[in-house]
């Protein structure tokens, strides 16, 4: 009994850094057993394995802007689609002040001449809205439409991989998440990230169970069943969404259909980062509408980042510089916790693990950037992307 108490009173002169690391392991903990294991980055797309049983004419349509660095590229990838059915390919030059236009036209590509957005219209979503319009005068037996971006070079089989599991799961919105550039030291610490934050958010197994209201997708390559887009009301029940695609995937979730969400093994996006300003300014454009322009949402995101990414480290330092060994203890296993459940994310990025030990680093920038988009928003340059501003 005596012995009892004398543990008891050593664990309440215990400092404080002690119970902050705890609880920061402890919420790691809780995380990785209880959020969808989303760490495991466990959901793919393995472009090419699969073949549709039946193959229905699919209408893919790519909004560009200013693209022409990337333009052609991405056609070609389009029109070496291994799918035995009938596809065409339409690029809607969404007012380029470029030479995407010409480019798209000469890879092969129908192009269709866009037009300035309406005011509640974003200019992505108004340049899909006349693509699909445009798909539909030329190519009526479309069953599917696959969006896509401009700066994309996709794996031949991926069509026929989407199709396939759209047929087989009766998906009415099928995306795959594309593997991002990783050039550079800063996209390296950064995209990474990006991506591990977006599956805590979303767990794809969420995502992709329709017992649970959690709906997500990745705009840079979506197959939309055309039946579930009519029945939503089109693309215009998006139109003024930043976020289109999370913002698809739960008006056709929500209206009872069923959707899917991977991480594609081959697919990449072609488009450099250039740096921190290209991965900051591309977190700014959305975050803070994300957090639906909420200042209590914002403070507790903050806290919350702060607390995950920040703590652990910080603890440890601290418990090292006052000579506290099971605070250290605790902090460094808090902070190996948070290394060890980014590990998949950066294997399928072929980088060595030991990029898991930045995540606190990058989880400072990222919530620096979320501040920035929202003192961006105040000043009325929300959602700012390529001339346009779209601040609502």
């Amino acid at each position: 009994m005596v012995s009892d108490i004398s543990t008891l009173s050593s664990f309440a002169e215990l400092p404080s850094v002690f119970w902050l690391a705890m609880l920061s392991l402890g919420s790691w903990v809780v995380l990785m057993a209880m959020r969808g294991d989303f760490w495991r980055a466990d959901q793919r797309l393995a472009e090419g394995s699969y073949e549709p049983d039946v193959a229905p004419a699919v209408a893919i349509v790519v909004p560009a802007r200013d693209e022409e660095e990337f333009v052609e590229a991405a056609v070609e990838s389009l029109k070496q689609q291994n799918y035995r059915g009938n596809f065409s390919i339409h690029v809607v030059n969404d007012c380029s002040d470029d030479a995407t236009a010409e480019i798209a036209k000469r890879a092969g590509a129908r192009v269709i001449s866009g037009s300035e957005p309406p005011p509640d219209w974003t200019g992505k979503m108004w340049a899909v809205s006349q693509g699909i319009d445009a798909a539909l005068g030329e190519f009526q037996q479309a069953e599917y439409y696959w969006i896509t971006d401009a700066d994309i070079e996709h794996h031949p089989g991926e069509l026929a991989s989407l199709v396939a599991r759209s047929e087989r799961d009766g998906l009415d919105l099928n995306s795959v998440m594309v593997k991002l550039l990783t050039d550079d030291l800063w996209s390296r610490i950064l995209i990474p990230a990006f991506v591990f934050f977006f599956q805590k958010l979303y767990p794809f197994p969420w995502v992709n169970d329709p017992r649970r209201k959690t709906a997500a997708a990745a705009g840079g390559s979506m197959l939309v069943r055309r039946s579930a887009l009519d029945r939503i009301g089109g693309i215009a029940a998006i139109k003024g969404e930043l976020i289109d695609d999370c913002a698809l995937a739960q008006k056709i979730k929500s209206g009872g259909g069923s959707i899917g969400l991977a991480l594609a093994d081959e697919t990449r996006s072609l488009r450099p980062y250039n740096g921190y300003a290209g991965v900051w300014n591309m977190v700014a454009r959305t975050a803070f509408h994300q957090l639906r322009r909420s200042v209590p949402l914002l403070v507790g995101t903050v806290a919350g980042m702060v607390f995950l990414y920040l703590s652990p480290p910080i603890a440890l330092v601290v418990a090292a510089a006052t000579g506290e060994a099971p605070a250290a203890v605790v902090s460094f296993a808090a902070w190996f916790a948070m290394a060890w459940a980014f590990a998949p994310t950066l294997y399928r990025y072929d980088l060595n693990p030991w990029y898991g030990f930045t995540l606190p680093f990058a989880g400072a920038l990222y919530t620096m950037m979320t501040l920035d988009s929202a003192y961006r928003h105040w000043r009325g340059r929300g959602g700012e992307w390529k001339g346009r501003v779209h601040n609502g």
